[in-house]
């Protein structure tokens, strides 16, 4: 008799973003799953805003997985969705620690060598990503919103929110340059040997989506594609990011029980 899988599912966010981010996506997967859905902030962002931020991929991964090593939920195994620089941090966590990885799902991510730093963060962007750094709290979530949505009238409601949040957590400038940095030196070493899938915005603004085919070409992975969305998919399109995962997490778990 086949027992259903409660493995948590881990969602981990990018760059200066923090786990109210994933606004209705969370709660409608964890609607559609039986496993529970959690979310957690590395250094520098949400309540974890007064530390600084590591300039290394690992010790930002390492701040997140310190978290979830103390949740009541977790037995030792894992399922990683996550997106952009948080798909960063979940690679490596699959690459040092495989015992703990379920399944990893990257959404709109990239990494050294495999693309070039101008795809990895799109060069015409570079100005207006600059100058999020240094704006105010509400014109930094304005600047943001724009760079990441293909949808930005549908989701002008959502402003206010993310603004509030910028000034109850602000994420430092020092914070936000650590993280790119941190960004800009990740680097592929190996195919993590969990069961594994990316997810990709073809209409992404900010990161290229070639950064994904690369990726899938160099580890023969499975790839899915939005059409339309930006960088941002599970805001432009949480249903059918829901939908589409939903579904992958039984191949993923059938998968688990032929290695096993």
């Amino acid at each position: 008799m086949h027992t259903v899988d409660t493995t948590p599912v881990l969602l981990i966010r990018g760059l200066m973003r923090e786990q109210r981010h994933w606004g209705e996506f969370k709660p409608l997967l964890q609607a559609a799953l039986p496993n529970p859905v959690l979310s957690l902030n590395f250094a520098g962002c949400g309540e974890l805003f007064q530390q600084r931020s590591p300039c290394h991929i690992s010790a930002l991964r390492q701040s997140v997985r310190q978290q979830l090593l103390v949740e009541p939920q977790f037995s030792g195994r894992v399922h990683l969705l996550a997106i952009s620089l948080g798909g960063m941090l979940a690679l490596d966590w699959a690459l040092s620690y495989p015992q703990e990885v379920a399944s990893l799902t990257l959404i709109n991510s990239s990494a050294r060598p495999l693309s070039p730093f101008y795809r990895r963060l799109n060069w015409r962007n570079y100005p207006r990503i600059v100058s999020t750094l240094f704006a105010s709290a509400m014109q930094r979530e304005q600047l943001i919103l724009a760079l990441t949505s293909n949808n930005t009238a549908k989701h002008s409601h959502i402003l206010p929110d993310w603004q509030r949040w910028q000034q109850q957590c602000p994420v430092s400038t020092d914070n936000a340059l650590r993280q790119l940095w941190a960004a800009s030196r990740f680097k592929v070493t190996a195919k993590p040997q969990c069961p594994l899938l990316l997810i990709s915005s073809m209409q992404d603004r900010l990161v290229s989506p070639q950064c994904s085919v690369d990726l899938v070409r160099h580890w023969q992975a499975q790839h899915i594609q939005h059409p339309w969305a930006g960088h941002d998919l599970p805001l432009d399109d949480a249903p059918w990011l829901v939908q589409r995962y939903q579904q992958q997490l039984r191949s993923f778990d059938s998968a688990e029980r032929r290695f096993n």
